[in-house]
């Protein structure tokens, strides 16, 4: 059986199949905040799309992590790094992507088990 949750016409947020979650893109919804704002927005968004499921970011296998700026990318650690539960931090891949809207600073896709 799949789950889907907040399903739109285009993407469903996360869907959940087999015990695993897959989270789409999570974006800011504030696009003027700065890097450590949006990254913070985004994790908020992560923690509330696992809730939904049962899940937390303790149980997250990986993590992929795209930065319009690469100049960005110590400042988005510093707020990843206190978000991650120690002993707990998933695989990972950040690299250096144009997003949608120019106006993003990050986006994080999550997948993670029920």
């Amino acid at each position: 059986m799949i789950q889907r949750f907040e399903t739109g016409p285009r993407l469903s947020e996360m869907a959940v199949h087999g015990g695993t979650l897959y989270l789409s893109g999570q974006i800011a919804d504030d696009a003027s905040a700065d890097i450590r704002g949006q990254t913070r927005q985004v994790l908020a968004a992560i923690d509330a799309l696992l809730a939904q499921a049962g899940s937390d970011r303790s149980r997250i296998l990986h993590a992929q992590i795209f930065l319009p700026d690469l100049g960005d990318f110590a400042a988005m650690n510093e707020v990843w790094e206190a978000w991650v539960v120690p002993g707990q931090a998933p695989t990972r891949a950040t690299v250096q992507a144009a997003l949608a809207n120019p106006r993003w600073k990050v986006e994080i896709v999550v997948t993670a088990a029920a």
